[in-house]
């Protein structure tokens, strides 16, 4: 039986200040900073779910709801969804924090999938990961679902093999 981790285990909480050399000409943010820091916080999760070097396998797609201001606060929260057999999903929750006028809104979430590894950098198994909140649990109902769409478009899994997605694209059995 593979070792098991609660997802709230692999939580992390990253804060970081927006300074002048973090942001664009509109003194907001930069994206790839912004997925930058992403990639930092989870990582870390990946980590503390696997006990292993991790890498990056993947990015889902990244939207931008609030921009963020030099100044701002930001808090990154991030944790393990679902782990297969050595790819664990990853997801990113990021607010943004006007300190002096206390508001504070959410601008960002994606999920990143990272790959466990070993010292020559050959993937190795991970703990499953157990949901224990309602949110946790539709979140890790919802994992394998985007992983056989990343999957699909990545062009590593043929539709008609992607059973999850069948209900979302009407898939028939004996279509390619």
């Amino acid at each position: 039986m593979r070792k098991q981790k609660k997802v709230s285990e692999s939580y992390v909480i990253m804060t970081e200040l927006v300074l002048p050399n973090d942001t664009n000409t509109l003194h907001n943010l930069m994206g790839g900073k912004m997925m930058h820091w992403m990639d930092i916080v989870s990582a870390i999760a990946a980590q503390k779910h696997s006990n292993r070097i991790v890498v990056t396998a993947s990015v889902d797609n990244v939207s931008f709801a609030e921009s963020i201001k030099l100044g701002n606060v930001v808090t990154l929260e991030a944790k393990v969804t679902r782990a297969f057999s050595s790819s664990m999903e990853v997801h990113i929750v990021v607010y943004a924090e006007d300190i002096p006028s206390g508001k504070k809104v959410m601008s960002n979430q994606a999920f990143f999938t990272f790959v466990a590894v070993d010292q020559s950098g050959k993937a190795i198994d991970v703990p499953e990961a157990v949901p224990e909140t309602e949110e946790e649990i539709r979140l890790y109902d919802g994992a394998l679902r985007r992983r056989q769409l990343r999957l699909v478009l990545a062009g590593r899994m043929k539709p008609s093999e992607a059973n999850e997605l069948r209900s979302i694209f009407d898939l028939k059995e004996d279509q390619e």
